[in-house]
């Protein structure tokens, strides 16, 4: 993708349609387009354009996808920057001093899609091996000039392309995970406050962590040093085993698939935790019904679940799910307990969680003391124009008897 920007086909949009791109966002909407002048069935999924206003004014360069409702992503203002290894090179190096300021080692999230200036595009980062997601057919496009600008920038050891994700349908895109560069010689892992997770970048979820909550479970040491704690949805353990090292009694942790159960033991074990690291293979909600039926007490309890709200048309099911995992994880907390609650669906707003969690506190008859606000480290920076960067939303409370 090396046109000479004046080459590439134009995409010009109706009148007035150019206000919400010029205030900072990076996407065009298929009813936006003025397709009698540019027919969408004219571009081929993930070809380079230049987007005009109604009066052909050059608003910048992005790429098509005329299958998918948002159709066009803007990539650079103006004509000047044509997307190529080069542009992503600048903007690989513009996101890795970020994170090199913030983070001492190389853990952590490099590319965060829009907010980093490559729309589509999510790179994890896990010492010398990265791991790569494309979810546009414009990013797909360019995967062969992302892993060389990569290379270039990182010189990793490998770089796995986990292209598995739903969103990809939406872009009509198949879904595979493999290895694009180098090879895997030893098990991944990430180092999180001295503790090490193996983590599976092909087969395990998402990316293979969550760098997203690190600054959140930063938190957890004053409220759970002597305690016991109950982490439910835990992956791999990543809540429950920072609990048990900041001096829990005992940590629980809870999730549905059984190769997650195994490699939190084997997390647990490698880092010296296995005897206050135990981990159950259980569905969430069932296993909270259970132990509040043999009356279990936990001092705190951490609910982080996937998203139950990924389209707007499931808000109201989906906001129903959070009363009911909340008011579930608050029966079986102590009297004076700790509820650590997140939600990561970009649907559900910040008030509307915390609405559960008192809707579900009014109805046990407790009260409930919201302490701290949670949200998404830093190197998922939120594009202030794009409120889908901003999905990332928990409290840390407090719950007490009426």
């Amino acid at each position: 993708m090396s046109e000479d920007p004046i080459d590439l086909p134009a995409l010009i949009l109706k009148r007035g349609e150019d206000a919400r791109l010029r205030a900072g966002h990076l996407w065009v909407f298929s009813n936006e387009v003025d397709v009698r002048r540019t027919p969408l069935a004219s571009f081929a999924p993930g070809e380079p354009c230049a987007i005009l206003d109604a009066q052909e004014k050059p608003i910048g360069l992005g790429y098509v996808n005329p299958n998918s409702l948002i159709c066009a992503r803007l990539v650079s203002r103006g004509l000047k920057h044509t997307f190529d290894r080069s542009l992503i090179v600048h903007r690989l190096n513009v996101a890795l001093a970020l994170r090199e300021k913030l983070y001492a080692e190389p853990y952590y999230r490099l590319v965060f899609g829009e907010s980093d200036g490559l729309p589509g595009l999510t790179v994890d980062r896990f010492g010398d091996v990265l791991v790569a997601q494309t979810t546009t057919a414009g990013m797909e496009r360019m995967k062969e000039a992302i892993a060389e600008a990569l290379v270039k920038v990182l010189k990793p050891a490998a770089i796995v392309w986990k292209n598995d994700a739903g969103v990809r349908d939406l872009e009509h895109l198949p879904a595979y995970a493999d290895i694009g560069y180098g090879e895997l010689a030893a098990p991944v892992t990430v180092r999180e406050a001295g503790l090490e997770f193996v983590v599976d970048p092909i087969g395990g979820q998402k990316t293979g962590w969550f760098y997203d909550q690190r600054g959140n479970r930063d938190l957890l040491a004053p409220y759970v040093t002597g305690r016991r704690v109950l982490d439910v949805f835990s992956y791999l353990g990543g809540w429950g085993l920072r609990a048990a090292a900041a001096g829990a009694t005992e940590a629980v942790c809870v999730d549905v698939s059984a190769a997650a159960v195994e490699r939190i033991a084997a997390n647990a074990q490698h880092n010296g935790l296995a005897d206050r690291v135990r981990a159950v293979k259980a569905d969430a909600f069932e296993e909270l019904r259970r132990l509040r039926e043999q009356r279990e007490r936990f001092d705190v309890v951490i609910v982080d679940p996937p998203a139950f709200i990924k389209r707007r048309k499931d808000f109201a099911e989906g906001r129903l799910a959070y009363r009911r995992i909340n008011e579930l994880a608050m029966q079986v907390l102590a009297r004076d307990g700790i509820l650590v609650t997140c939600s990561c669906s970009h649907h559900l707003p910040r008030a509307a969680l915390l609405e559960a969690v008192q809707q579900g506190a009014r109805h046990l008859d407790r009260q409930v003391q919201a302490l701290v606000q949670l949200q998404q480290g830093p190197d998922h920076p939120v594009h202030p124009a794009i409120p889908e960067t901003e999905y990332l939303k928990g409290y840390i409370c407090r719950v007490l008897p009426a």
